[in-house]
């Protein structure tokens, strides 16, 4: 758990770390051109003469009167009247921190870039969990979360020096599907090492994503240049490379693949480490009577009962993704600092997760999952009939409404792993994983709709949490059950 829980650390700076490195900043369009007329132009001097301006007075940032080739007391006396968009460029304020929002030119007409370039990164998680989900079933969870922590250190690295943005759209699209790996992974390990008490195993990892916010908020308000950023939230992952040696496969699934000595020698080497002794007619109990037949994503939906399961998970997982995707990525619309309030949407996560421990205890997976859903929903649901006027009353709403989004979400990982059987676990997760990374896709997408109306985005993200969590009345209870290792397995009944 120790182990998996290190690389967490740095997942929240891949999700939400782009938000600080495109901030706003004042810009206008370069008017360089009228210099060769007016060499000693003062800068308010070249500004007014070709800088329409807005309604209120301030200079447009989008737009220049077009260029003449009039002398300079031709311009000064008829003035200038076409205009343009920013064909030569931006000019941003002297000592600007380089961010991705400068060096790249995303604004004006340019910036949709910034939620398309978020999206892709999200694309980059749904390719994850396709390709891992499946192959960790069949080659291990071990390889995989190896390969992910890999990935995600090399090309998150590489978004540091990338020269071009398209190049950097590309590494975090790659450094997405490492992360959606590394997710997916320590799901899997950390269920199927523990036994009842695989809840608590499960939240500590969530735990350190949780401080991974915090920490995020402290990162980017001390290192303003993105590329120092990248930098510092990826090289950690380099640390890692011991993993190679003491990371251990998971044992469960050894059995039910069949590599009988295998288990043996990994769950002799936990019993050594934890100084104790596993009777060898214990160890004998592992030889199962024949080999499990491998599961297929096919038997999500053959199968009657995990069909509704199945079905019920990826509409859960994939409300749940678009009301926590919808509330972190709008950290910066909120009206308050945006440093403060990322603090603010950190520091609630870590009794949120911690939270989940005592709540499935006490009321089960069931009931925990449909009301903490609702909550979330309601929230940013609430939040839309709130006054803009009142940003102080409209942060306190998101964060209860990321506590509760949180929650839920730490919950659905609990849930969906022990309801699936250990042979199309990681099949079953990792497809639950891509209904959550399509909301993730569409979550930066549907913030832009706020043009419109404030109100859209969050009654678009609060909506669909609702509705899904009295769906989830349907499911079965699995509190107290043992995992179960095959299709053929009972899945407890409703209660």
């Amino acid at each position: 758990v120790f182990f998996i829980s290190l690389p967490q650390f740095l997942i929240p700076f891949q999700m939400s770390g782009q938000e600080f490195m495109v901030l706003e900043v004042p810009h206008h369009c370069d008017t360089s051109w009228i210099r060769a007329v007016g060499p000693n132009l003062t800068e308010e001097e070249q500004l007014n003469l070709t800088l329409p301006r807005g309604a209120d007075g301030a200079y447009e940032q989008c737009r220049r009167y077009s260029p003449v080739d009039w002398d300079l007391d031709s311009i000064r006396t008829y003035g200038l009247n076409a205009t343009e968009e920013c064909r030569s460029g931006w000019v941003y304020p002297a000592g600007q921190p380089p961010s991705l929002l400068t060096e790249f030119d995303l604004v004006c007409e340019r910036k949709d870039l910034k939620d398309i370039s978020q999206s892709i990164y999200m694309a980059g998680l749904l390719l994850g969990a396709i390709i891992f989900g499946a192959l960790s079933d069949r080659v291990g969870r071990r390889p995989v979360f190896l390969i992910s922590i890999s990935l995600q250190g090399l090309f998150g690295l590489g978004t540091a020096f990338a020269p071009h943005l398209y190049v950097y759209m590309a590494f975090r699209c790659v450094v997405g599907i490492a992360v959606s790996g590394i997710l997916i992974t320590s799901l899997a390990l950390a269920t199927e090492w523990v036994g009842v008490s695989r809840p608590k195993a499960v939240l500590i990892t969530h735990c350190c994503l949780a401080l991974g916010q915090v920490l995020l908020a402290g990162l980017t308000y001390g290192l303003r240049n993105w590329r120092l950023l990248e930098i510092a939230g990826n090289a950690p992952l380099f640390a890692l490379f011991f993993y190679i040696w003491v990371l251990p496969e998971s044992a469960r699934w050894l059995v039910t693949k069949g590599r009988i000595e295998e288990a043996k020698k990994v769950l002799q080497k936990a019993a050594s480490f934890n100084k104790c002794t596993i009777p060898p007619e214990l160890l004998e109990q592992l030889n199962p009577v024949k080999q499990t037949k491998s599961g297929s994503i096919l038997d999500l939906f053959w199968k009657k009962q995990l069909r509704k399961v199945i079905l019920i998970m990826l509409v859960t997982w994939f409300a749940n993704s678009l009301v926590y995707y919808g509330l972190s990525l709008s950290v910066t619309s909120f009206g308050l600092d945006i440093y403060l309030t990322q603090l603010a949407f950190g520091a609630v996560e870590l009794p949120a997760r911690l939270s989940c421990i005592f709540l499935l205890e006490w009321f089960g997976r069931k009931k925990t999952q449909a009301v903490l859903l609702l909550l979330s929903g309601l929230m940013c649901l609430i939040i839309t009939g709130i006054p803009e006027a009142q940003p102080v009353v409209i942060t306190i709403l998101a964060i209860i409404g990321k506590f509760t989004a949180t929650a839920s979400f730490s919950t659905s990982h609990i849930y969906a792993a022990e309801l699936l059987p250990t042979i199309i676990r990681q099949t079953g997760v990792g497809l639950c994983s891509m209904s959550a990374r399509v909301a993730g896709v569409l979550a930066p997408l549907i913030r832009p709709l706020a043009e419109l109306h404030q109100a859209i985005p969050l009654a678009i993200f609060g909506s669909p949490p609702v509705l899904v969590g009295l769906l989830c009345f349907l499911l079965p209870e699995t509190s107290g059950n043992e995992l179960a290792d095959n299709t053929g397995a009972a899945i407890p009944q409703p209660r």
